[in-house]
């Protein structure tokens, strides 16, 4: 990843931020996005832009991470929950992409990493808007993947389940709640965003430059396992 430039939107927290610490040692030249600011360049991803303000010329990685933690039945997911999902975890991440589209395309080698949920692939209760957007999300994933091949940009999604970052303090507030949330992963524990970093890196990284249109699902075996 070496002197690489990697935009990575919503890095100043959590997943992001655990992303960003991993390509600072390795070296690479890093454009760091979030609502807040906050030692970031600040971009609401909800409002209108047609190019990410202080970007390079050139983008060798982009990561989406921004979120969403919305879990109520669905009876009372109002249809402006449902847009606020969608604003967030997709419309959000077709603005980035389109804005970042020619730059990508003057990297040698470019990759893009987005963010899905293991809930798509899994059936849960109370995750119908997330899961909802997030499947677009996916959908996008694998159509870029086949439209830009032509262009070598390898587009892929991390599907995690429940890791401790800020997002999921509520999720994880007590001690009996984080003892409950290991007992539901078959590898006997939640995730962290260290465990959710390594595999971005590797998916910005010439070691998966033969992998492209995948949703990799990182959730401690919840997906596929009983």
């Amino acid at each position: 990843m070496q002197e690489k430039n990697i935009v990575i939107i919503g890095g100043n927290s959590g997943i992001g931020k655990a992303i960003s610490e991993s390509l600072k040692s390795k070296g690479a030249n890093l454009y760091l996005y979030s609502k807040s600011g906050d030692g970031t360049t600040e971009l609401d991803i909800t409002e209108d832009f047609d190019q990410l303000p202080d970007s390079p010329d050139v983008i060798d990685g982009l990561v989406y991470c921004p979120g969403t933690i919305n879990l109520k039945p669905f009876h009372r997911i109002s249809i402006s929950d449902f847009q606020k999902e969608l604003d967030i975890n997709f419309l959000g991440a077709v603005k980035v992409l389109q804005a970042s589209i020619k730059a990508l395309k003057k990297s040698d080698s470019p990759s893009v990493v987005m963010f899905s949920t293991v809930a798509v692939q899994t059936g849960m209760g109370f995750h119908a808007s997330i899961a909802a957007a997030k499947g677009a999300v996916e959908g996008l994933t694998r159509s870029l993947a086949a439209e830009w091949a032509p262009s070598k940009i390898r587009v892929n999604a991390i599907a995690p389940s429940l890791t401790d970052t800020p997002l999921a303090n509520a999720l994880l507030s007590s001690d009996d709640k984080k003892e409950a949330s290991n007992k539901r992963h078959p590898i006997g524990r939640y995730g962290t965003p260290e465990d959710i970093a390594n595999a971005a890196v590797f998916l910005l990284s010439e070691e998966s430059s033969w992998m492209t249109g995948q949703i990799v699902h990182l959730d401690g075996g919840m997906s596929n396992l009983k």
